[in-house]
Parts: C-alpha cells; sequence; structure tokens
C-alpha cells in the first residue's frame, strides 16, 4: 500500500489555482511520492487528466463523491 507524501486542498478553487497549487506541491515531493489533491471544480477533471500528460506525472486515481473530486497523483 503507497501513502500520500502530502495533500493539497484546493476546494472552492477555480482553474488553474487547483493546477498551480498541485505544482508547486509536486516540486516538493521525491521522485515516486504520492500527492492528494481535492477540488470541487467540475473541470479539474480534464486539467488534471491533461496536466498528467504534460508533465509525465502518472494519475493514479480520479474518483468524484458527491461534488468533491479526489486525485492521486504519482511524481515521475
Amino acid at each position: 500500500m503507497t501513502t500520500t507524501a502530502q495533500e493539497v486542498d484546493a476546494r472552492g478553487l477555480n482553474c488553474p489555482l487547483p493546477i498551480l497549487r498541485a505544482r508547486k506541491a509536486l516540486n516538493g515531493l521525491q521522485q515516486g511520492q504520492l500527492l492528494q489533491v481535492r477540488a470541487t471544480d467540475p473541470g479539474a477533471v480534464k486539467d488534471f487528466d491533461a496536466f498528467c500528460k504534460q508533465t509525465g506525472n502518472e494519475l493514479v486515481s480520479s474518483s468524484q463523491t458527491g461534488g468533491e473530486y479526489i486525485f492521486q497523483i504519482r511524481k515521475n
């Protein structure tokens, strides 16, 4: 089981702030560590998919609970 190294609370923030906060957090992680991001912006689903493809990081999981989106990203 892999544990989350850091969590970013981007709830209530709209694009591009969730991505910018995630990028800043990932910069502080080591390769292979996991970042969890919580967001409420529905556009974050597409944004995080594109962000991970552009940066080479792995989008491990993306889920939705009510109006909250949870993303797990592994730094590569």
